[in-house]
């Protein structure tokens, strides 16, 4: 049993291993822009504006409410549209706290008459040994306890984002991803969620706290990434190790 288990582990840490090796003296590959969410908001046909369509004369004026205007609004707002999310963090939080927790207790039973038996036994037993006190039992414990978070996080990034969506209610579902490769090390950033289009500034920005089900990802892939990894071995050992 065991040996059908190890194998399947052994064949699937040989695989990644080959796939690791592969990647020796390469660098990370950038995520292709082609076929991506981003791109396929582009790529989507534009909604037809009657009043601006329809009427060349209102288009071409300079006062018009249009978004190629001089004094239009270029916010994004319909699919394919880009604008900006800035992201600020910087936050910190402190949390202690102990706990001190102590019981004892103690049970004691005497059965010096129970039909008889304790009498009829006692002749069985080496002298000076009784059943008077047949059964005594005490327990005590104690646990004390502490603990503490502390966090700060700071961060500050901008990234342009693409309109991949716009809901029934008018809310934008955007997508943006950055990836910036040096040498062997690729850092991206990834930000996701639905936005208001009355939140977003005159500048086409808006910020993270502002975003609905933000999901904003910052890390990296490549060697230093690796190399702060724990090994997959180890990793699946701090799993299957139950001490």
């Amino acid at each position: 049993m065991t040996r059908l288990v190890a194998l399947p582990l052994l064949a699937a840490l040989s695989l990644v291993a080959c796939a690791r090796i592969a990647d020796v003296g390469q660098a990370p590959e950038l995520t292709p822009v082609a076929d991506s969410n981003e791109q396929r908001a582009m790529a989507a046909p534009q909604p037809f504006n009657v009043l601006e369509d329809a009427d060349p004369l209102r288009s071409a004026s300079l006062w018009t409410g249009g978004r190629q205007s001089l004094l239009g609004d270029r916010r994004a707002s319909v699919r394919g549209d880009i604008l900006t999310v800035v992201v600020e963090i910087d936050e910190s939080a402190q949390i202690d706290n102990s706990t001190n927790r102590s019981r004892s207790g103690s049970e004691s039973l005497q059965i010096p008459e129970l039909f008889g038996l304790p009498q009829s036994l006692e002749d069985e037993l080496p002298g000076g040994a009784t059943l008077g006190d047949a059964v005594s039992t005490s327990s005590q414990s104690a646990s004390n306890g502490s603990g503490g978070v502390r966090r700060q996080e700071r961060l500050t990034l901008r990234v342009a984002a693409t309109v991949i969506e716009v809901q029934p209610n008018g809310v934008l579902q955007i997508e943006g991803r950055q990836e910036v490769r040096v040498n062997f090390e690729l850092r991206e950033m990834l930000v996701t969620g639905y936005v208001r289009p009355e939140d977003i500034s005159r500048q086409n920005e808006i910020t993270y706290d502002k975003i609905a089900a933000a999901r904003i990802s910052y890390g990296g892939r490549g060697q230093i990434t690796d190399v702060q990894q724990p090994r997959y071995g180890q990793q699946v050992a701090d799993i299957l190790l139950p001490f």
